[in-house]
């Protein structure tokens, strides 16, 4: 009689097949996690990814930030990733053609590369800059320690708007560059190596964009970077350039306590300060305050004397029709509590005198 043959029962050699695929899967994803997962940035002047993760990457859900940094505000609400992943702003297989690879208007962004993540750093607008002077160095971090083939540091031309045009190549300029660069050169960080690499802008003044070009060395893989700067210290990092008013402490104990006019019964009041200037524009904000009773919405007026124009405005529907500005709460801002606050930002031009006005604020109960 022939011994039946005994065989390992179907579902419990799928169930070890599966294990065991499982298993490989894990393995490579977790390598090519490694391989490709830290890369790098210039973080000295930060790239606009790198400097939106940094100022805000503890708090990113803080509204303050949308009229505090609304260029940082944007680009978290488009895809926060885009921050998180502020060392992963790359292309690959480009051999050194990058301006074929990236359109113009497309270059923060890499040629909107990794699906669009990255689409909100082409945005035009105020980003938050770092002053230079025109011999200046860029510091660039690789967590990977890639090395570099090269890395190249372009200027913005003088003359070039960053506030209202979006980055073309012809915008730039060679500022400096440096070749093939192994990882051992650079000095050690605590994660990885940093490199800095030296730069010439002659004759650059105000907001300009440093765009920087780091060909990495383990793979054709070409990284690409906008920092915003500032050459003299003059943009709109510099302090409001008005200052409230102080009274100095008086020099005897007064016998009553000063008098207080509070915001009249169902009604709301507005402060308008210049946060930023630099030449040709500024960025504003006014904080809306309500009265002694809730409101159910506000609308804030002012009028320029020295034919200021608002551009653009964010936590606010802002028209304007001559020198006179109307502001009128969205959506999500117009109740407020007796006494609470909201504010509302904005961009504008002005040529020379920017004298702040004295805004007015209306509001229904």
């Amino acid at each position: 009689m022939s011994t039946p043959v005994r065989r390992r029962s179907t579902p419990r050699l799928a169930a070890w097949l599966l294990a065991v695929g499982a298993v490989v899967a894990l393995l490579l994803t977790t390598a090519l996690a490694n391989s490709v997962s830290a890369h790098g940035s210039v973080v000295d002047p930060a790239s606009r990814n790198y400097g939106c993760w940094q100022r805000w990457g503890s708090d990113f859900q803080n509204p303050n930030m949308a009229t505090l940094d609304p260029m940082c505000w944007q680009a978290w609400q488009a895809d926060p990733n885009a921050m998180w992943n502020w060392n992963g702003l790359f292309r690959e297989g480009v051999a050194g053609n990058h301006q074929a690879a990236i359109p113009d208007g497309q270059l923060c962004s890499a040629g909107r590369s990794s699906s669009g993540r990255y689409n909100a750093l082409d945005t035009v607008g105020a980003w938050k800059t770092a002053p230079v002077t025109n011999n200046f160095r860029i510091k660039f971090y690789d967590q990977a320690s890639h090395g570099a083939d090269y890395i190249r540091v372009y200027v913005t031309k003088q003359g070039f708007n960053a506030l209202t045009k979006p980055l073309a190549w012809s915008d730039l300029e060679l500022a400096g560059q440096i070749g093939n660069t192994p990882a051992s050169q650079w000095t050690p960080e605590a994660q990885g190596v940093s490199i800095q690499v030296p730069a010439n802008a002659p004759g650059r003044t105000g907001r300009h964009i440093v765009y920087t070009i780091w060909q990495a060395s383990h793979l054709d893989q070409s990284y690409y970077l906008c920092s915003d700067v500032d050459f003299g210290g003059g943009g709109p990092t510099t302090p409001p350039t008005t200052t409230p008013p102080t009274t100095p402490p008086p020099t005897t104990t007064p016998t009553t306590p000063p008098p207080t006019t509070p915001p009249a019964t169902g009604r709301c009041t507005a402060t308008y300060r210049v946060t930023n200037s630099w030449a040709g524009g500024f960025q504003g904000e006014v904080e809306v305050t309500a009265g002694t009773s809730a409101i159910k919405s506000w609308t804030v007026t002012w009028t320029y004397a020295n034919g200021q124009q608002v551009s653009s405005s964010w936590n606010a529907t802002v028209t304007s029709s001559g020198p006179t500005v109307t502001a009128r709460n969205v959506a999500y801002n117009g109740t407020l509590p007796a006494g609470a606050k909201t504010a509302f930002g904005f961009l504008g031009s002005s040529t020379g005198t920017n004298t702040a006005p004295t805004p007015t604020c209306t509001a229904t109960t």
